[in-house]
């Protein structure tokens, strides 16, 4: 296979393209009439190493380059690359944007890149990128960015030029050589991310159409995807240039002639360094579980020789479970509120053949209408996707809303959450549609996974819809006779998922008692009910590393279902700042704190407390909402601290902006409120808990102590796992990725485990 690199900054020259302009006379022409200046005197003055010059005259030649390759054999090439500005002369050659438009897209791009200020960039040569990131770890130095991973023992730092200076000495102790960069800024690092979010909104402006060939991406290493060409140019400036994973990726689809296309041989010699340090790749294995390797080390206890394929990732759990969902895996990424769990993150799963629920708890019903646009315009046919169905205790006028839609929009598979009893918008999702086959079995169309930490709401989503419920149903014409005797026949879920001890809403339940009992559960109801499909039980919470997945299925898990550690993600729908701090946290950073949709019930909800005062502040108004009767009670000094620290406003402005919500979605809520002064009180204190978590959605720098951040200890073990690895940072986490290399190294420890327990008995 043929595949075309075009190399980025660093490989103009002075007097470059000076032939090609001469032949190109009308494209070059074409170009400065965009640019407004001379391409041919920017590439023989000083100008040329200005990066809002460089990039549009290194495009220009880069394009001219492609041009006359064409010309020359006649044909496209098997896919292409590019580094950095490289890659927008890629997506030019597969068609993606005309000439014009791409050298619209590099002056701005330049411009944008050309204001930054404040920082620099230094190669490291000599040394592996773990190694390195190993070293700053040590000098406690955690604000400098890996801007491009160039070969295995070539990459360039980014960020504060003192930092940059700091950690010379200590990388060069090293082994390594370390070469201050002559830029005007810390390129492809998180602080270019006002030069991203400005470039995404001018990208607006645009309209690209899909690649002719394969393009890969520098912010993934993947193949670009129908659709995303935007978000990914817009990501690409903060993002790492993951120049040694686009080549093993390259490298494992088969054999690849690579030619530069551009001024000089950068690039040559980066793929010749990637080549002599990567194995040969092997054949492709008959089920593929991953989209392309990704370099994650093993669990450390896992030392034994693996066997070859008694267990593999696509063999854990459930075949029916797999099957059900059209998915390659039995692992479920679960839902998280306020969208974290993102459209960008379900797409993401869905096209890996893999299943993501949407976040919609606190998202309003216009937003998730879009996101459900969105994301079935995305996905192919057969691509799996769900969305989370979140008990509302008191708008159940909500719940009943978003079913409405639900079905409206013919979404098949729910994630239901927080039920403690069966309501009747829950029991027409899972029962309308239901119809009998030719064989006699009742074929019911949309799925419902129940997540569960009780027996006794366990015990509802196994047993059929109630009676009550079917008939209320059928007298409001939301469901058919037939529909509602056919009921009878099916359990409310098929899939049972335990959510022992988590992030956000938890009983804290314990994995190794929780399950088994469920199971117990789940097979005396089948026997009593006879239920002719099998209730498939996973199982959720503390799930991060291969070994606690291990265990999962070791109990009998269909599936597994994460939560935490994937908020930590790029498609995660929360801000920088948390994702920044989320990467950081250890197994004891989570502690529980109240919960704040259920306040006044006393529930509880799992959050970090790693540098945040939210979970000490949060405790403190529960229990003065158990000490005081009203707001007016609070002694003065208690009301000064909640008014001048806690809610940085007066309480007055609290209630009034939580009478003007209520106003909208409850007007009873008001009236209550006004009659009862301690509820009052728990809606001005419940305020406190919707504003923290504004506060971390939307990344406040100036509040970031007061970020209520739901998360379980998973995370924790997780980043222990992949520390020291590319995926210590969560730029280089993909939802995906993270699953499919879960599942692989459970698949690996349970082998290595299986065969000392050989070893033992023989």
């Amino acid at each position: 296979m043929t595949t075309l690199v075009f190399p980025g900054q660093g490989s103009q020259k002075p007097g470059m393209g000076r032939e090609l302009f001469e032949r190109h006379a009308t494209l070059v022409a074409r170009a400065e009439a965009v640019l407004g200046y001379s391409l041919r005197e920017v590439c023989e003055d000083d100008r040329l190493h200005q990066t809002q010059y460089t990039q549009p005259a290194l495009f220009v030649v880069n394009a001219l380059h492609w041009l006359e390759w064409r010309e020359r054999e006649g044909r496209e090439p098997d896919g292409a690359a590019g580094h950095s500005l490289g890659e927008y002369d890629a997506l030019f050659a597969a068609g993606v944007f005309d000439f014009e438009t791409g050298v619209r897209l590099v002056r701005k791009r330049g411009e944008l890149m050309g204001q930054a200020r404040d920082g620099g960039m230094a190669a490291v040569i000599g040394l592996a990128p773990e190694r390195t990131r190993e070293v700053l770890t040590g000098l406690g130095v955690d604000s400098l960015d890996v801007a491009n991973d160039n070969a295995p023992t070539q990459h360039v730092l980014s960020g504060p030029k003192p930092d940059l200076e700091r950690v010379a000495p200590a990388l060069q102790a090293e082994g390594a050589k370390v070469v201050q960069l002559k830029v005007s800024a810390a390129f492809h690092s998180r602080y270019m991310r006002p030069a991203r979010e400005a470039f995404s909104l001018f990208l607006r402006e645009f309209s690209f159409a899909s690649p002719r060939f394969p393009v890969i991406s520098n912010v993934e290493a993947r193949p670009y995807e129908d659709g995303r060409v935007a978000e990914l140019l817009a990501r690409q400036i903060d993002s790492p240039v993951r120049w040694t994973d686009t080549v093993r990726y390259l490298l494992a689809r088969g054999e690849q002639h690579f030619e530069e296309v551009g001024p000089g041989q950068v690039l040559t010699g980066l793929i010749r360094q990637v080549r002599k340090a990567s194995p040969p790749p092997e054949a492709p294995a008959p089920v593929s579980v991953a989209p392309a390797p990704v370099a994650v080390a093993p669990a450390p206890v896992t030392t034994a020789p693996v066997s070859s394929g008694v267990i593999r990732a696509d063999s854990l759990g459930s075949k029916a479970f797999r099957e059900a969902y059209g998915v390659r895996l039995a692992y479920v990424a679960g839902s998280m509120y306020k969208g974290i769990s993102s459209k960008e993150l379900v797409v993401r799963m869905g096209r890996a053949g893999l299943i993501g629920f949407l976040g919609t708890g606190g998202v309003a019903l216009e937003q998730i209408e879009s996101d459900l646009r969105d994301i079935q315009s995305r996905l192919r046919p057969g691509e799996a996707y769900g969305v989370n169905l979140l008990h509302s205790f008191e708008r159940p006028a909500r719940e009943e809303q978003l079913v409405e839609l639900l079905l409206r929009h013919g979404v098949r598979n729910i994630e239901a959450a927080a039920f403690l009893r069966l309501t009747p918008a829950l029991v027409r999702f899972r029962v309308k549609g239901l119809r009998r086959r030719a064989d006699g079995l009742v074929e019911a169309p949309h799925k419902v996974l129940a997540k569960v930490s009780r027996p006794e709401v366990a015990l509802l989503f196994m047993s059929p819809a109630p009676e009550s419920l079917l008939e209320e149903l059928v007298r409001a014409g939301h469901l058919t006779s037939e529909e509602a005797r056919l009921a009878r026949e099916v359990p409310m879920a098929e899939d049972i998922c335990v959510e022992s001890d988590s992030g956000g809403h938890t009983d804290q339940g314990v994995a190794g008692a929780l399950l088994p009992a469920m199971m117990m559960l789940r097979d005396r109801m089948m026997a009593e009910h006879g239920f002719k499909t099998r209730i498939r039980v996973g199982a959720a919470g503390g799930i991060g590393t291969p070994q606690s997945a291990a265990s999962a299925f070791i109990m009998g898990a269909d599936f597994i279902l994460t939560g935490s550690i994937n908020q930590c993600t790029v498609e995660a729908g929360t801000s920088e700042p948390v994702k920044d701090l989320l990467e950081t946290i250890d197994v004891q950073d989570t502690t529980c704190a109240p919960a704040g949709d259920m306040f006044e019930l006393g529930a509880k909800i799992q959050v970090v407390r790693r540098s945040l005062f939210f979970p000490a502040r949060a405790n403190r108004l529960f229990a003065l909402y158990q000490q005081y009767e009203s707001l007016e009670a609070l002694d003065g000094q208690t009301r000064k601290q909640l008014q001048e620290k806690y809610f940085r406003r007066s309480f007055e402005e609290v209630w009034e902006e939580t009478r003007r919500y209520y106003q909208r979605v409850d007007p009873s809520m008001v009236e209550l409120a006004e009659r009862e002064p301690r509820k009052k009180m728990a809606l001005v204190f419940r305020w406190y808990f919707v504003h923290t978590t504004r506060l971390a959605l939307r990344g406040d720098r100036e509040q970031k102590t007061d970020y209520q951040i739901h998360c379980g200890p998973a995370l924790g073990s997780f980043n222990q796992w992949v520390r020291g690895t590319p995926l210590a940072s969560w730029r280089n986490r993909h939802v995906d990725e993270i699953a499919c290399k879960l599942m692989e190294g459970t698949a690996e420890h349970l082998e290595r485990q299986l065969q000392l327990l050989r070893g033992a008995a023989g």
